[in-house]
């Protein structure tokens, strides 16, 4: 037994992944990474959860919920900007892990993060299509059930809208990388002018009556949830915290980054700032266009309110953008889907065919067809409802990885692992807080978030002991790695 534990717990030398992703082309700046972070945390969800948190849990106080989940995610958001600075290899969290603590916890952290972009490509193009859906509905333009909706759901065949947006965006990034950055941020530049639209507007129809009480006083709801008080924005924070964990898709990308030691950091974390700012003001004015009570089951609530204070034009348009910077989402975590699946196949963890670079503009084409398969049956079989619940547990795991790993890569940095510009601030505190902050929204997670994460990771720990332990390049003489 200590042998086999021994054998788990090998760890990949740093020059080996710099040798493996020489290859992939440096070209994204800090401009990228901040649409691209941009992009992914503000998507579907900016739209939807202000209203569904403020009527579910928090009230009024839907904004703390918002700025308390990204104080945690700014807390793991530091440990990830020095990991990425010190270690700018593709796979993010598996790739550090695996050179930190050892394969087999780089195997559970990377197979988390897997469970998150399979489901995270499924639930943005199932939100996409249901947004598109409703706009063509204000048209009177109406999709039968069963291209409008996944397999067995009310009438439903195949999800066709998702299906089709999936397969553009995997085509569109098949392409290269800089034609990907280039559509991304100009679609993340009209989304943000939506948001703030959407803010500007509401500010004329504000009611400072709908603000109190600001915080609701606890109860428990019929359904058994917290309504009110500290309980209640805790709750809220742990379905809002789904929206934040977009900045690991910059993260996965850091092979591609020019200038990786100020690039990462700057993008990392000035994207979750954009993020929280865009995200507390549309809270905000929601809450005091309207009482919160009129989110309760409403799927759009920003253009339910823009429409019912009088601006029917303006929630078309804004809700039109909204549909189309949904592409960005789509874009971030495809991009950073593959890159993870990519990096899988480089070590030899999954099938080597995924580690393959396309020969003519050197991309991981082969783990992006994969992944969009994928995502296309995920989504196809599973309701849009059920695919939220799963997201954020797999994504906690890895971040409490990652923040735990701060301290054994402090060892290390200067010797085999660069020193980097960027480091964490307050070590050794904010790290141990940094953990505990992604354990306590993990267990403030839903029960059925956490029963399939457990089922998950026993299909990861069943794949790793039967074929990746078995087939991983540390079990190839070094020489022979750096040549592959």
């Amino acid at each position: 037994m200590p042998a086999f534990w021994r054998r788990m717990t090998r760890k990949e030398d740093p020059s080996v992944y710099e040798d493996k992703d020489s290859h992939l082309p440096r070209v994204l700046t800090v401009k990228d990474f901040l649409a691209l972070g941009v992009g992914t945390i503000v998507s579907t969800t900016i739209f939807t959860l202000p209203g569904v948190v403020a009527a579910d849990h928090a009230g009024p106080a839907v904004a703390l919920s918002c700025l308390l989940a990204a104080v945690v995610a700014g807390l793991v958001a530091f440990a990830y900007a020095e990991m990425a600075a010190a270690m700018p290899f593709a796979g993010s969290a598996y790739s550090w892990i695996n050179v930190i603590f050892g394969e087999v916890f780089g195997w559970i952290a990377g197979w988390a993060l897997l469970a998150e972009y399979f489901i995270a490509v499924a639930f943005v193009a199932s939100g996409l299509s249901a947004n598109f859906r409703g706009l063509l509905a204000s048209f009177g333009a109406v999709l039968p059930n069963a291209l409008a909706n996944p397999l067995g759901t009310n009438g439903g065949i195949v999800d066709i809208v998702a299906v089709i947006a999936v397969v553009l965006v995997a085509f569109l990034l098949s392409r290269g990388v800089s034609d990907a950055d280039r559509v991304e941020n100009v679609l993340v530049v009209l989304k943000v002018i939506a948001i703030l639209a959407f803010v500007a507007i509401g500010l004329t129809a504000i009611h400072p009556a709908n603000y109190h009480p600001f915080i609701p006083a606890y109860h428990v709801r019929a359904d058994g949830t917290a309504f009110g008080g500290w309980q209640g924005i805790y709750a809220g924070v742990s379905m809002i915290f789904l929206a934040y964990i977009g900045f690991d898709s910059i993260a996965a990308n850091s092979a591609e980054a020019k200038d990786p030691e100020k690039t990462m950091p700057r993008g990392i974390i000035g994207s979750l700032i954009i993020a929280v700012l865009l995200f507390m003001a549309v809270a905000l004015v929601l809450v005091g266009m309207f009482k919160y009570t009129h989110y309760t089951d409403n799927a759009e609530p920003v253009g339910w309110a823009l429409r019912h204070a009088g601006h029917p034009v303006a929630a078309t348009v804004i809700q039109g953008v909204a549909v189309v910077g949904m592409f960005t989402a789509l874009i971030g975590m495809m991009m950073a889907g593959s890159r993870l699946l990519y990096s899988f196949g480089r070590d030899g963890m999954l099938p080597r065919y995924l580690g393959k670079l396309s020969t003519t503009q050197h991309l991981p084409n082969h783990a992006l067809w994969t992944l969009t398969v994928v995502g296309v049956v995920i989504g196809a079989l599973f309701p849009f409802k059920f695919l939220a619940q799963l997201i954020s547990a797999g994504t906690l795991i890895a971040f409490m990885f990652v923040a735990l790993g701060i301290y054994r890569l402090r060892q290390r940095e200067g010797k085999d692992i660069a020193d980097p510009a960027f480091k964490m601030p307050w070590y050794p505190v904010l790290p141990a807080l940094a953990f505990l902050g992604a354990l306590g929204v993990f267990l403030g997670l839903d029960i059925q978030a956490k029963v399939y994460s457990g089922i998950w990771f026993l299909i990861g720990l069943v794949v790793y002991l039967t074929y990746g332990i078995r087939h991983s390049a540390l079990n190839q003489p070094k020489s022979n790695v750096m040549k592959k």
